[in-house]
C-alpha cells in the first residue's frame, strides 16, 4: 500500500483521541526500525543517536533479543512469582556474577527499581527515613522516584510529595556532610546524571560518599538505570570509579528492548529481606529473563565493551575539534557512549533541524544536547551523524554571529 503524508497527520490524529496527552510528542511516526536506523510512516530513513532513550542499547531489534523473546514466547510467556523458573535464576547470575556478590529482585521499569531501593533502605534502617538525592538528578515519575528526583519542574502539581529526601549539590562532599542526620539511612546517586544533563560524579566524591556512607551505616544506592549495561564501556558505571554501592538499580539497555527493570543488593541487605517485604505480578517474567541473558551474550560475544571505548574515544575526540571552532559549545562531557554537548544557547532548534536531515537525537534541560548512540553502531554510522550535527552547529553559530 502507497502511503503518503496524510498517514503521520491520521496517527496523530488518532493519539488525539485515544493516547493520554502526558508526552511532548515528535511528530514522527516510527514504523521500522533495525540497528541504529529507524524508518518513518512514509518511508524516510533515520540515523538515532539517541535510540529509545537509551534503552536500545544493542540497537533496535538486535537479532539475539529477537530470538530469546520468540523462543521463549513459544514456551510460557508468564510464570507466577511464587513458582520458581529456570531463567529468572540464570538472568540473576548473569547480573551478579558482572557486579557485586548479592541478590537480584526483577521489576518491569527503572522506577520500579528506584521505587524498590526507597523501600529497602528505609526497611532495613527502621527510623531512619531520611534519603540524600543531588540537585538535578532524575529517577523516576511514580509517587517515591519523583520526590527523589532533584528538579523542581516534574514535581509541580503532585504535592505532598514522598518526605525525608535532601538534595545536595553533585561532587560537593560538604554539602553531604551537613545533610547527615542521626535519621539519615541512605544516599542516592546517578554515578552521571542523565536528564539532569549529562552530569559526571567524581571518583574523588564518591569515594568520599562510601566513606560516609560506612561511617554512618547508611546505604549507597547508585541508580545506574542509564549509565548501567555497557554504556560506558564497563558493565556498569560505578566499575569506572571502583566505588561499590550496597545497592544497584537497573533498567533500560538491561532487557534490550524488552520492559525489564531490576535492583541488585548486597548479601548484607539480602539477608534482611524477607518474604512479603516486596513483590512484583509481572517482576522477572520469562520473556523478560530470556531478553536480559540476551543482552549479556550478545555484549560479550560481540566484544562490545571494547566496541564503546574505541568508538568513545573517536566520538570525543571529534566533538572536541568541533567545539574549538564552534562558539555555541561551551563544554563536552560524559563517559563511554554516554554524551552531553552543553550550548550557550537553546538546543531544541539543533534538534529539530538535524532530525529534518535525519538524525535523531535530544536535547535535555534546555541547552543540553544529549547522545545515547547503540554499542552496535558503525563507524560509518557515527561520523555521518557527527557530520550533520556539526553543519548544523555550525550554521545556529554563524546565525547567532551574524545578529550581533
Amino acid at each position: 500500500m502507497t502511503t503518503t503524508v496524510k498517514d503521520t497527520q491520521r496517527v496523530i490524529d488518532e493519539y488525539s483521541k485515544y493516547v493520554l496527552n502526558t508526552y511532548t510528542r515528535t511528530p514522527l511516526v516510527v514504523t521500522k526500525a533495525k540497528g541504529s536506523r529507524v524508518w518513518d510512516v512514509e518511508g524516510k530513513e533515520y540515523l538515532d543517536l539517541f535510540p529509545g532513550w537509551g534503552v536500545s542499547a544493542l540497537g533496535y531489534n538486535h537479532p539475539w533479543v529477537m530470538n530469546a523473546l520468540r523462543g521463549q514466547a513459544g514456551r510460557v510467556a508468564h510464570v507466577p512469582n511464587n513458582f520458581y523458573q529456570p531463567g529468572q535464576w540464570r538472568a540473576a547470575k548473569a547480573i551478579i556474577e558482572r557486579s557485586f556478590p548479592g541478590k537480584v529482585f526483577f521489576g518491569n521499569s527503572g522506577a520500579e527499581a528506584v521505587e524498590a531501593g526507597i523501600k529497602f533502605a528505609r526497611y532495613i534502617a527502621p527510623g531512619r527515613p531520611e534519603i540524600i538525592v543531588t540537585e538535578q538528578s532524575f529517577h523516576g515519575r511514580t509517587m517515591g522516584a519523583l520526590s527523589a528526583t532533584g528538579q523542581d519542574k516534574p514535581q509541580q502539581g503532585f504535592e505532598p510529595l514522598v518526605p525525608d529526601f535532601k538534595r545536595v549539590p553533585l561532587n560537593d562532599i560538604e554539602a553531604v556532610k551537613k545533610a547527615i542526620t542521626p535519621k539519615t539511612c541512605a544516599l542516592l546517586v546517578e554515578p552521571i546524571q542523565g536528564e539532569g544533563g549529562v552530569n559526571v560524579a567524581t571518583k574523588k566524591w564518591l569515594e568520599a560518599v562510601r566513606a560516609l556512607c560506612d561511617q554512618h551505616n547508611m546505604a549507597l544506592i547508585f541508580d545506574e538505570i542509564q549509565t548501567g549495561f555497557g554504556r560506558t564501556g564497563t558493565w556498569f558505571g560505578y566499575q569506572q570509579s571502583g566505588v561499590v554501592p550496597d545497592m544497584m538499580l537497573l533498567a533500560k539497555a538491561l532487557g534490550g528492548g524488552f520492559p525489564v527493570g531490576a535492583i541488585v543488593v548486597s548479601d548484607a541487605i539480602a539477608t534482611k529481606i524477607g518474604p512479603g517485604t516486596h513483590g512484583s505480578t509481572y517482576g522477572g517474567n520469562p520473556l523478560a529473563c530470556a531478553s536480559i541473558v540476551a543482552v549479556v551474550e550478545a555484549i560479550e560475544k560481540e566484544k562490545l565493551l571494547d566496541r564503546v571505548k574505541l568508538l568513545s574515544d573517536y566520538v570525543f575526540r571529534r566533538l572536541a575539534k568541533i567545539q574549538a571552532k564552534c562558539p555555541i559549545i561551551t563544554e563536552v562531557r560524559g563517559c563511554g557512549l554516554m554524551i552531553g554537548i552543553q550550548l550557550n544557547c537553546s538546543g531544541q532548534e539543533i534538534v529539530n533541524n538535524v532530525r529534518a536531515q535525519g538524525l535523531l537525537l535530544n536535547c535535555t534541560q534546555g541547552s543540553v544536547l544529549r547522545l545515547l548512540p547503540a554499542m552496535t553502531i558503525t563507524k560509518k554510522q557515527l561520523s555521518h551523524g557527527l557530520t550533520v550535527l556539526e553543519k548544523a552547529l555550525m550554521h545556529y553559530a554563524d546565525g547567532m554571529q551574524g545578529e550581533k
